[in-house]
């Protein structure tokens, strides 16, 4: 399949100022895969992998950014060819430290080589062995499971794409919700979505899962230093699963004995290798905000078919009529923040949700969206609009009118009136929009009367 992220890389390939690209995502997301279809698009493409000693003493005999080029093209090429276009990928970078070093001197010296590099556990093993990128010399992209027009393209169902780019869904709109429920299933780990291209079969994909699993725990010995890190971080692999898309404690996390301060160490580390995000809430209803690190976050984990596996709920999962009914919401608030994400290529980019700031209040809002200066409130729920407590209360305190709700209906939109008599659009999502939900929202505010516009600020 194509990831979206070529895109972003081949608006990279044309800049007049081309830094090296240090490409970060967890084991297993597509990074060599991804590198080797946009390196087709080159005149030349080298591939060095640093795990082969062959490919590292390369960076260790040549300290000369043009001698190390004229060894790699005698070494692939037998011959530099002058004016040809060339990708040259660096994986596993963070074996040679010369050659993270060398980074810097490709963008100083030879700007003319476009070079990305990779590597698996790259910030977690960079830290422990005391290096560090050349700073303002390198630029970062993060690339995440496949989102669901990348899944429809995966499994050969360039039509339904299509229609959900057009914004012309809704003729098939039981049609997409059940392929959307098939990617809540299989989840976006491109070797999982390949699997089941082609075998249309979820019970194919145990050996796939397994096989993901087995690796993150194998990284254990290489993400911690210590024998009591090793162990956390297995107790999070082998229990966190459950807590997927739950405020979590880190004190005696999932029915453990381990204390705060070495529970909160091992989901860090696992924060770094891209395996999960940690989501701590927001108090504010208006920019700027900052992310209150007092209160408790929740779990997101890198990918919504995994965690269907690893929690045994498959089977719910494939029975349910409306997947908000599954695991009270949860599986359906965890893909959605995974689609909110998954377009995105910033590695700075961190999801939140909204925390009311009162005293004996519990009230939250799912997840918060930034959107033409405003923080758009989403909910996934299915429902009447008054069941939607926190959301009003959100609508009360923010200075806009905009509110999204996702649910399985097609896509509608609702004037609504929360208790204190404010008004506000609440724009109704079905699940399948959400991965184009900026063009949803940049449709729907740009058709909606000039009073509004006035009113919230929109022009």
């Amino acid at each position: 399949m194509e990831r979206i992220l070529i895109t972003e890389l081949r608006k990279w390939k044309l800049s007049a100022i081309k830094k090296p690209i240090v490409l970060r995502g967890a084991r297993q997301v597509g990074k060599s895969t991804l590198v080797r279809m946009f390196g087709k698009e080159f005149d030349v493409y080298f591939e060095l992998n640093l795990e082969r000693n062959a490919d590292k003493d390369l960076f260790e005999k040549y300290n000369d950014v043009h001698e190390l080029l004229k060894a790699i093209y005698f070494k692939f090429a037998k011959t530099p060819v002058e004016g040809q276009q060339t990708l040259l990928f660096i994986d596993e970078i963070q074996n040679s430290p010369k050659a993270v070093a060398m980074l810097r001197y490709f963008y100083e010296d030879a700007p003319h080589i476009h070079v990305i590099a990779a590597g698996s556990l790259l910030e977690n093993l960079m830290e422990m062995r005391q290096i560090s990128f050349p700073v303002g010399r390198v630029q970062y992209m993060a690339l995440r499971p496949c989102s669901f027009l990348e899944f429809l393209d995966g499994i050969n169902q360039q039509f339904d794409a299509s229609a959900i780019l057009s914004g012309n869904a809704d003729y098939i709109h039981e049609r997409l919700l059940k392929r959307f429920n098939e990617y809540l299933l299989v989840g976006g780990m491109p070797e999982a979505v390949n699997m089941y291209a082609l075998t249309n079969d979820i019970h194919a994909l145990k050996p796939v899962y397994d096989s993901l699993i087995e690796s993150y725990g194998n990284d254990i010995e290489k993400y911690a230093d210590t024998d009591l890190k090793v162990r956390t971080i297995r107790h999070i692999l082998n229990s966190g699963w459950l807590a997927a898309a739950e405020t979590i404690s880190f004190e005696k996390f999932g029915d453990s004995a381990y204390v705060s301060r070495d529970m909160a160490n091992a989901f860090r580390t696992l924060e770094k290798a891209f395996l999960l995000e940690l989501v701590y809430p927001i108090i504010e209803t208006q920019l700027p905000v900052q992310p209150n690190y007092r209160l408790r976050p929740r779990l997101f984990w890198l990918d919504t078919g995994l965690v269907n596996y690893q929690a045994k709920t498959q089977a719910a999962v494939f029975d349910a009529t409306n997947i908000t009914d599954v695991w009270r919401g949860k599986i359906a608030e965890h893909i959605v923040a995974q689609e909110i994400i998954a377009l995105d290529s910033s590695v700075l980019t961190k999801r939140s949700f909204w925390r009311r700031n009162k005293k004996g209040s519990d009230a939250e809002v799912d997840l918060i969206y930034t959107f033409r200066g405003m923080l758009i409130p989403i909910e996934v729920k299915s429902g009447t609009n008054s069941k939607l407590k926190s959301l009003h209360m959100f609508m009360d305190e923010t200075p806009h009118n905009v509110a999204v709700r996702v649910w399985s209906q097609p896509l509608s939109v609702d004037t609504v009136i929360t208790t204190k008599g404010k008004s506000f659009q609440l724009i109704n999502v079905p699940f399948y929009y959400v991965c184009v939900l900026e063009k949803v929202l940049e449709k729907i505010l740009n058709s909606i009367q000039s009073p509004f516009k006035q009113e919230s600020g929109l022009v």
